[in-house]
């Protein structure tokens, strides 16, 4: 990642032939965003305080104490809502979350280990990486891992940064272990390999416009049926592309945005669409790395 060398090509007109479980035709990956606690704040010595568009005062130099209140409705009432509505249509999903959280509420994610959910890093903080050095990316990935692997049971095996990687994110991800993929990519929508020595890493494509976070843009999401029927929409599309080449869907949720009542029918409606059409499988993004890894990895094998 440190030279400009960029693929515009990809694919190209001759994706891989994969073949989900069930014959499906679009892998679907919910990712719940955890990130409360760790955003900017003076009150914990931060230069500023976070700004988004559901908060328009700013306080600074003195601490944001409303804005504080509306992260913590995440971990608080957001996150049961979630996870009750996903227990109820019996889908798994990938909770991508800060390392610092696990100190904030464990809890919250030994319930969703129970729930057989994915919990992935996000980060130490959520935070860009773009400013990091080469010491400091290094020790935040790995108190980052420690952390979650500590509360889950098991060390995370995914990564996302907020905002921006640095151009040695992936290359320190890889020298660290253990991960099996990372989301620092939006230039797809299929999963790719890289070859990182002995073992190969996979890169899982994220999309911020099936995401939650555009309820927060002037222009975003006014409603959970607006969001319902983006999601919809893509997934059809989807859908109809997946009679030639199974496709991968990323939808990006946060426990704070999507879980307020007038938005979580949103979610709920695109839940029903795929169960009654079918042709979806819902997995974590682990486990669509690892089909991609033993699949798409061994036909790259026999070449």
């Amino acid at each position: 990642m440190t030279s400009y060398k960029r693929d515009y090509l990809g694919y190209g007109a001759t994706p891989p032939r994969v073949v989900w479980p069930g014959d499906a035709r679009v892998a679907v990956s919910f990712v719940i965003n955890v990130e409360e606690g760790s955003e900017y704040s003076v009150r914990r010595g931060d230069a500023v305080n976070d700004r988004i568009f559901d908060m328009t005062a700013d306080p600074f130099p003195h601490p944001d104490v409303a804005m504080e209140s509306h992260f913590d409705f995440g971990p608080r009432v957001g996150y049961w809502r979630i996870a009750r509505l996903l227990e109820k249509h019996g889908v798994p999903a990938t909770l991508s979350a800060t390392g610092e959280t696990a100190g904030f509420y464990p809890w919250l994610f030994r319930d969703a280990v129970d729930r057989g959910h994915e919990i992935a890093a996000h980060g130490w903080r959520w935070e860009g990486h773009q400013g990091l050095t080469e010491a400091e990316e290094r020790e935040r990935i790995a108190r980052t891992v420690d952390a979650l692997g500590a509360v889950a049971g098991v060390p995370p095996v995914g990564w996302h940064t907020r905002t921006a990687a640095s151009p040695r994110t992936r290359d320190l991800l890889i020298e660290h272990g253990g991960f099996l993929y990372d989301s620092d990519a939006y230039d797809d929508e299929l999963p790719r390999i890289v070859e990182a020595g002995a073992t190969p890493h996979v890169i899982m494509p994220y999309a911020l416009d099936t995401n939650d976070m555009r309820f927060q843009l002037p222009n975003g999401f006014r409603d959970g049926a607006e969001f319902g029927r983006y999601l919809i929409a893509a997934y059809d599309w989807l859908h109809e592309e997946g009679t030639e080449t199974p496709r991968m869907m990323s939808v990006g949720l946060h426990l704070r945005i999507i879980a307020r009542p007038a938005r979580i029918g949103g979610l709920a409606m695109f839940l029903e669409h795929i169960a009654a059409r079918q042709g979806a499988w819902v997995a974590t993004r682990r486990d669509i790395a690892r089909h991609w890894l033993e699949t798409v990895g061994q036909q790259e094998d026999a070449l």
